[in-house]
């Protein structure tokens, strides 16, 4: 297929470099800045632009991969052409792509970094198309560059991207808190490397819930509240005490259950 991808960022060069390596053509790659096209432009063989009126008016497949709330300004920005308009935003209908008639959703569940590279055959693929035709040619061209192409209505798809937020990026957050309180005690992140790789590895083999361990499954009050003590920054006691209190409310352990948010005075 001839493919225009309308965005710069992550998801656009890694699927970009899928697509290509399946064989399909980018012709071009739009970005407000000039620079990030040519960036990515270079990669595929496409050509840059950062103007929409210049998009290339036949080709078979529009793909938008841009900021969320960027997304509705720039398809009402977009000229007449012919092909399959797709978005890959989780939590966006595809109503967005309107009033585009051959419109639909390439969804691709995983964070990406433009640094680090990522096996595209194993990422889930979630796919919607407004008519069977969409529909089919998003599964062909899904097919191509994944093993795990799934349809998914809009309506589930928003829950999926919920999910995907607690799972990844609230995760990743609490990777960055821990990395602040190591580097306050010049003691090398790493040291967390091996308890990171074995939780994630049981919340793939077992369910999350029974694998859950620590102070707060137990009630452990005595290690919460030195754990709260030890806390300078308010916004980590309140995360610290709000995380505990809801892994206790949903732990197998029905003992009393109090609340241990820090003093509001401190």
């Amino acid at each position: 297929m001839e493919i225009v991808l309308i965005g710069s960022g992550n998801v656009a060069t890694h699927m970009a470099m899928a697509l290509k390596g399946a064989g399909h053509r980018i012709v071009q790659v739009y970005s407000r800045t000039m620079r990030n096209a040519k960036l990515l432009a270079c990669k595929v063989g496409a050509d840059p632009i950062d103007d929409v009126d210049t998009v290339h008016s036949a080709a078979d497949l529009y793909i938008f991969s841009v900021r969320d709330t960027a997304l509705p300004e720039i398809a009402s920005q977009m000229p007449l052409t012919t092909g399959v308009w797709a978005h890959t935003a989780g939590s966006i209908p595809v109503s967005v792509l309107s009033p585009h008639k051959e419109r639909g959703v390439l969804y691709p569940l995983q964070t990406f970094s433009k640094e680090r590279e990522v096996n595209f055959k194993d990422i889930p693929l979630f796919i919607e198309g407004e008519s069977i035709e969409t529909t089919t040619l998003l599964k062909e061209l899904a097919e191509g560059i994944s093993e795990n192409v799934y349809f998914l209505s809009g309506d589930k798809r928003r829950f999926l991207h919920l999910a995907a937020v607690f799972a990844c990026n609230f995760t990743n957050h609490m990777y960055t808190l821990a990395s602040e309180i190591m580097g306050e005690e010049e003691i090398s992140f790493r040291m967390l490397n091996p308890l990171i790789a074995e939780t994630a590895a049981k919340a793939m083999e077992m369910d999350p819930h029974a694998a859950q361990t620590g102070p707060a499954v137990r009630f452990d009050e005595k290690v919460i509240q030195k754990h709260l003590e030890l806390l300078n920054d308010p916004m980590k006691k309140e995360i610290y005490a709000l995380l505990s209190k809801s892994i206790h409310g949903t732990s197998r352990d029905e003992c009393f259950s109090r609340n241990y948010a820090p003093d509001e005075s401190e």
